[in-house]
């Protein structure tokens, strides 16, 4: 990988034996975490893409053993979007990244239905610059939490810091812990859920389990407390794949309290108590989204290789639910 005078990114690949047969732009991905697999798409449509010389515009096309790929990354166009004045809450800040809380309901970067009041538009009012290898709607996003999801995230703010934490990212150089709240007993005080994530083949707008054609992905888990039929957990992701912390616990049979969308607000009410019963519909009074918090975020500096660890307690609705759990333990 290397960096052309004209400011163009120039990444070059040599495919191994056992990448053999991916889709081009699901490798890609893979090989360079700081870009997104649209924005992979995107650059390849535009002819920037050359596989052994020769020029590939379908993202779909397969690679094979010993193929030399060539992706020339154009700069970004300058950003359109309009700044606004959002607060946000900063843990950590420098010339090349931040880290901050995020809070829950707030979309992570523009995209159709969410085209204002973004975590971008904020960080464009508040910094002057943002690494653009995200393109033009995600500048600086290097990871990204759900809407519904609170904790901490990290920013870059030159191309530099991007590339290298996307790379630690893709190394797993950086610990993401998460708190939660689920349903039912999960199995054992610790364990780890090693299952595939792939796009759901019955909805696309969800993501599901797949033991054909999914990403690996696996999440570690940590038994904090039991609340009746709700324990209290705390996880580690081991990969980052899209929803894949809501996805696994679906599947255990643990969905998180709450999530709209991985069955976390349906009361199961043929295996619980009249009292149960009544409690689980009293935390989904309280809390509108998934009883989902990033609460921890530790890795090395990419400038100056000093450790850094951050922590942020979970919000008033998740805490709400806590207190409310812990009294009824109690």
């Amino acid at each position: 990988m290397g960096t052309n005078s004209n400011d163009n990114r120039r990444y070059v690949f040599l495919v191994d034996e056992e990448d053999g047969g991916e889709r081009i732009d699901a490798y890609l991905s893979e090989q360079i975490p700081e870009l997104s697999r649209s924005r992979i798409q995107k650059s390849i449509r535009s002819g920037e893409l050359t596989v052994g010389g020769s020029p590939v515009t379908k993202p779909s096309r397969r690679v094979h053993e010993g193929d030399r790929l060539e992706l020339v990354f154009s700069p970004p166009k300058p950003l359109d979007l309009e700044p606004e004045e959002i607060p946000l809450d900063i843990l950590y800040e420098d010339d090349g990244l931040v880290v901050l809380d995020k809070p829950a309901g707030m979309v992570v970067h523009p995209s159709p239905g969410h085209d204002r009041g973004t975590l971008v538009h904020a960080l464009l009012a508040h910094c002057r610059n943002l690494s653009g290898i995200g393109g033009v709607m995600r500048p600086g996003i290097v990871h990204r939490l759900d809407a519904g999801t609170s904790g901490l995230l990290m920013v870059a703010k030159s191309d530099e810091v991007h590339i290298a934490l996307g790379r630690m990212l893709m190394e797993r150089r950086i610990e993401r812990i998460y708190y939660a709240v689920v349903w039912g007993e999960v199995e054992g005080e610790t364990g780890t859920i090693d299952l595939p994530v792939g796009r759901s083949p019955r909805d696309r707008k969800k993501m599901a389990v797949l033991p054909e054609g999914g990403k690996e992905a696996f999440t570690t888990y940590y038994l904090l407390d039991t609340h009746g039929p709700f324990q209290y957990i705390r996880l580690k992701l081991g990969t980052g794949r899209t929803h894949q912390i809501r996805v696994h616990l679906s599947h255990t049979g643990n969905p998180v309290l709450g999530d709209p969308i991985y069955g976390g607000r349906r009361v199961r009410k043929g295996s619980l108590t009249k009292g149960e019963i009544e409690l689980a519909a009293r935390l989904l009074t309280l809390i509108d989204r998934q009883a989902l918090h990033a609460g921890e975020l530790s890795f090395e500096h990419p400038l100056t290789g000093v450790p850094m660890r951050f922590e942020a307690p979970p919000p008033l609705d998740m805490q709400s639910v806590l207190d409310v759990l812990r009294g009824v333990s109690a």
